[in-house]
């Protein structure tokens, strides 16, 4: 089954979604359209209170929930509630919400937006660029951004030709290529930002992003010269790529004075940016 992650907008709220390509759906997380039409800051409990509800009115919506791996805000992948877009329909009629409306219009618009990106891959990228400019991103960052997701894809192609496995072995992968480079995990790079949910490369800044780039480059070029074949050997070319951006790292610092690595975050970017209007 070929699956997609992404994160769609709805209202500047993020929403983990899974295109199917066999079934030609999204699958939708729960969680996330639960936290959005409520406004709860408990929306697990919420969400588990009403699968009660809706089991002990025989309902067969809640019967047919399947689960798929997302990523959460600790970076790795977790068995996640999911509904297609058909079962979300049905799911927001029992969640009373203003949003509900705009909600709804919001699913029908991904799911044709999907289609229309199959038939044209660049749709993908004009969207998301679109999506950054509206919260209010810099076209310079924004370039920077889509080149990072283009990399990014690039070393997990990579992984999973050497059989390395997705969620935790990404993961770790990941955060040796992050220590290397920023003397930082994932994890410790978050709280120095002071985020939760958010995604890590939507909060740095263009340098931060340009050194993560050239981390991961180099650990994909060096992987297809040295063709590790364990997952301790893949660690082994992880923390190399790192180490390359960790050198330009140190060495534009000797050069400026400066941190690289800042507490910067997309909040306090975006709002020096619109001060300064």
């Amino acid at each position: 089954m070929t699956k997609l992650n992404a994160i769609q907008l709805f209202e500047d709220k993020k929403v983990r979604t899974v295109w199917d390509a066999e079934q030609e759906k999204w699958f939708i997380s729960i969680i996330d359209v639960i936290e959005i039409l409520t406004g709860s800051d408990r929306p697990r409990k919420y969400w588990g209170d009403l699968k009660k509800k809706l089991e002990k009115e025989g309902s067969q919506l809640s019967e047919n929930i399947g689960q798929l791996k997302m990523q959460s805000s600790d970076g790795k992948f977790y068995k996640t509630d999911v509904a297609h877009v058909e079962q979300l329909f049905r799911l927001i009629q029992s969640v009373p919400s203003p949003k509900a409306e705009p909600f709804k219009l919001w699913l029908a618009q991904i799911a044709a937006e999907r289609l229309d990106e199959m038939q044209d891959p660049e749709l993908t990228i004009d969207r998301a660029l679109e999506q950054y400019l509206q919260l209010g991103y810099s076209e310079s960052w924004i370039n920077q951004r889509l080149k990072s997701i283009e990399i990014r894809k690039e070393l997990t192609d990579e992984w999973k030709n050497r059989g390395v496995k997705e969620g935790q072995q990404f993961a770790i992968l990941t955060d040796i290529i992050s220590k290397a480079w920023s003397d930082k995990t994932t994890k410790e790079y978050k709280i120095l930002k002071g985020l939760k949910k958010e995604n890590l490369r939507d909060n740095m800044t263009n340098t931060e992003l340009i050194l993560n780039m050239l981390a991961e480059a180099s650990a994909k070029d060096i992987s297809q010269a040295v063709n590790p074949e364990t997952f301790e050997e893949n660690k082994i070319v992880a923390e190399q790529g790192g180490n390359v951006a960790n050198v330009a790292r140190k060495e534009l610092e000797a050069k400026t004075g400066k941190k690289v690595i800042t507490e910067s975050n997309a909040k306090s970017i975006l709002g020096l940016k619109n001060n300064n209007k």
